[in-house]
Formats: C-alpha cells, structure tokens, sequence
C-alpha cells in the first residue's frame, strides 16, 4: 500500500556515491518507488573533504560535480519532509562514507525533538569485493537509525530477487576494482527495496501510526 493518490507515501533517497555505482542503485529504487505511487526525493550527501584532496583520486572532482548538479544536498526540512528514508553508501574500509555519516552528524537538533521517531528506514550499500564489507556497513546504519527512533525495515528474504543479490539486511552491490555497474540481479534487489520501503510505509501511514503526519482515522 502507498497510501491514496491524495496521501502518497513520502520517501527520501540519501547517499553517497563517489564513482556513481550507488548512485545507480538509488536511481534505481527512486524509479520503483515513484511506480510504487511515492513521492521521492533523492539527494546526495557533499564531500567534506577540500579539491585539493579529491583532485588527488582520478575523476572524483568531475564525477561530484555531476552528480550535484543533479541531487540536491540533504537537509534538515527533507528529513522532515519524509515518512522514509533510505540510506546508501559505498563500503569504504567496512564502513559508511564520511559524507553520510556527517549527514547522521547533522541530526542532533531533530534526534532531541524526536522529529525522525518513527519514521522507516532502510539501508543499501556497494563495496568493490564480495568480502569487502557490504554486509557490515548495511548493518552500521542500522545504528544511528535506531538512535534516531525509526522503525528499521530490512529487506529480508522477501522477494525471489534477494536469493541473488544484495542481503537480508539491504540491497547490495560487487563492482570490483574497476567500478562495474551493478548487475541486473542488483538493481531487481534494489528495485525491490524502494517498492517494500513504500507498500510498509504507506501502511503505517494508512493505520495513523506515522508520527509526522495529521491521519483522519
């Protein structure tokens, strides 16, 4: 369920993606979410370190500025804005990018309110190896959403399209060294992702159980 077309479901896509291959995944569940009936916003989280540093690692200043021109950065009124937020990263060194976690950083003021209680969130990765931590960073943001009091949803086995990729615990992708797009069975996984993140949100919503909107039960 999305909730009606005068209702729909409001899910926020936030992630970080240096070479675009999780970008594609988030690309990719923005489009099965808006199918799903949501509204879906998509924002990329900004770098934190200076051109002098990215300058150093070949494309990551043209590949920036591509993708900003695109994705507006997250803030605190799309957080609000949102009923869920689906969080993806690159797993660099078995964890979350800097960019996202200063996103998670940021959230002191609306964790003190209470604002994101409640809310559902979920998780997506890609890392270069088949061991190179995609389980454990899905895993990682599982804690600052708890922190925070959403409901997290992971994707479990839900679907034929997690028995060949992704996990679980979120949608995921292998791209190697040399950044291979996600696989056909990736984007099925995380197609899947956004149309659960939006059929278990619009219930809520539906049942009044979604904190930051006004139901007439």
């Amino acid at each position: 369920m999305a909730g009606s077309t005068s209702n729909p479901t409001r899910l926020l896509i936030v992630y970080y993606s240096r070479t675009g291959s999780v970008e594609t995944l988030a690309t990719a569940a923005e489009e099965a979410a808006r199918a799903a009936g949501a509204e879906v916003r998509v924002r990329r989280a900004r770098e934190v370190v200076d051109a002098a540093a990215m300058a150093k690692v070949d494309g990551w200043t043209e590949s920036a500025a591509r993708q900003n021109a695109l994705y507006e950065a997250p803030t605190h009124d799309d957080a609000e804005w949102a009923d869920a937020i689906l969080f993806g990263t690159p797993s660099y060194f078995g964890a979350m990018a800097t960019e996202l976690k200063n996103f998670f950083d940021l959230r002191g003021p609306q964790w003190k309110r209470g604002a994101l209680a409640g809310k559902v969130g979920g998780a997506f990765a890609a890392a270069s190896w088949p061991h190179g931590g995609s389980e454990v960073v899905t895993l990682s943001l599982y804690a600052p959403m708890a922190h925070l009091g959403m409901v997290i949803l992971p994707t479990g086995y839900t679907d034929e399209a997690m028995l060949e990729a992704g996990s679980p615990y979120g949608a995921s992708a292998i791209v190697g060294a040399e950044n291979r797009p996600p696989r056909s069975e990736d984007l099925d996984a995380i197609r899947h992702q956004g149309r659960r993140m939006v059929a278990i949100t619009g219930a809520l919503i539906a049942a009044g159980e979604m904190p930051c909107r006004n139901i007439d039960k």
